[in-house]
């Protein structure tokens, strides 16, 4: 199975010369890349639980994984033993459409604190739309000051989709969608149909829906107790089943038991919100297809699964790809490769953390080779991004690089 990279990224702040010597340079990367990443784990005080029930006991047993992680497994190790056979693939950037069934029968409510699209028309701070479907596919709008205050406009529109001011993932609180009287949505919130009933869905970026997936799935707190390891398996388990499902025309899963209890942004974490960007884009094949991985809090630890009774899902190839965030996809290292075209590491991290907007700026080179083969690299204005099988794709900047040069290189 192909290693699950880690990114730990750190931002550097201060302008440095571009045109740093690449000899040092590479000896600063080649240091970076044979230093090991020292983290301690607490031993859990107390019984753990998880949040969801026991559950039917097919596929990764939670309780299994967190004893694993505790006994030194890596998410690699509690994937392979719990699903044998299964692969490792990577998607690029990918959205993904979620019934929100806590909202069925119900017209859209919403707005966001930094403004929000709809109809073509932009909503100012405080004003809030509201849509209900239509047979013909689109909805009809009313925009009101506040939830329930006085109407701003109305009509129809073909386009039955509320968007925030910025449709790209990792998006600030700001500019999440809000339910009135409810939780917060990263992406965009739309309203659909189904045999006459209003049904509203959140249309966001894996990536993003996994931050309020993982953390409800599992204890974040098992981070702090030895198991992190179990939360990024967890992420790479509900990133494929999200992926393989598609249980209606208009999305392809839903928010409840169901599917994947998923409750928004209110359950987000930071240490959940490592794992799964820890693991980004990592998702579990079955010939060459989406394995929908089911998993449970089976309490005797689980067994192993017998993959081919579990449903596949598309090619990676055929998911819906973002098209807010998806660079150009361009040759993979091969020490790197998994067979599935698409960006690298390195360009994966770079636009994870804003791109040109991120605190490293833009870059002043292409990715070059470490010795002795032991990753790539790529100078940006103010840092360096540094991919290895080890240490994955990490951000440094150049006072943390310069400080690796040995005195007399």
């Amino acid at each position: 199975m192909q290693r699950i990279h880690r990114r730990r990224g750190r931002r550097g702040s201060r302008t440095q010369d571009p045109a740093l010597a690449p000899r040092r340079l590479l000896i600063a990367c080649g240091a970076l890349a044979a230093s090991a990443l020292a983290v301690t784990l607490a031993w859990p005080g107390a019984p753990y639980r998880v949040t969801t029930g026991d559950g039917h006991g097919r596929g990764l047993s939670q309780h299994g994984a967190f004893e694993g992680a505790q006994d030194g497994w890596d998410a690699e190790r509690i994937l392979a033993h719990y699903y044998p056979g299964a692969e490792l693939g990577r998607i690029g950037p990918t959205l993904l459409r979620v019934r929100l069934q806590t909202q069925d029968d119900s017209s859209l409510d919403t707005y966001a604190e930094a403004g929000a699209v709809v109809a073509g028309r932009a909503l100012e701070p405080g004003q809030v739309a509201h849509l209900t479907p239509l047979p013909d596919g689109g909805a009809n709008v009313l925009v009101t000051l506040g939830c329930d205050g006085a109407v701003v406009w109305q009509g129809a529109t073909d386009d039955p989709w509320v968007y925030p001011i910025d449709l790209g993932p990792n998006r600030p609180p700001a500019e999440h969608l809000r339910l009135c009287g409810g939780t917060g949505y990263r992406g965009a919130l739309g309203v659909a149909l189904e045999e006459g009933a209003a049904r509203t869905v959140n249309e966001v970026d894996v990536e993003d829906y996994l931050l309020g997936v993982v953390p409800t799935e599992m204890q974040a707190n098992w981070a702090d107790k030895g198991a992190g390891e179990a939360l990024r398996a967890q992420a790479v388990a509900a990133r494929s089943y999200a992926l393989a499902e598609q249980r209606y025309d208009y999305a392809q899963t839903c928010d409840s038991t169901d599917c994947q209890v998923y409750p928004g942004t209110e359950r987000e974490d930071p240490r959940t919100t490592a794992a799964v960007t820890s693991t980004a884009g990592t998702v579990l094949l079955r010939d060459g297809h989406l394995l929908r991985s089911e998993y449970s809090a089976a309490p005797d630890g689980g067994e192993p699964a017998d993959i081919d009774t579990f449903e596949i899902g598309p090619l990676p190839a055929d998911l819906p790809p973002n098209p807010y965030l998806r660079p150009d996809p361009v040759p993979r290292d091969p020490r790197v490769d998994t067979g599935i075209e698409g960006p690298t590491a390195i360009q994966v991290e770079y636009q994870r953390i804003g791109g040109e907007q991120s605190a490293v700026g833009a870059p002043v080179g292409p990715e070059l080779d470490l010795p002795l083969g032991a990753g790539t690299y790529q100078l940006f204005a103010n840092g360096v991004i540094v991919a290895t099988d080890t240490l994955g794709a990490q951000v440094v900047d150049f006072d943390t690089l310069l400080s690796m040069i040995p005195e007399n290189p």
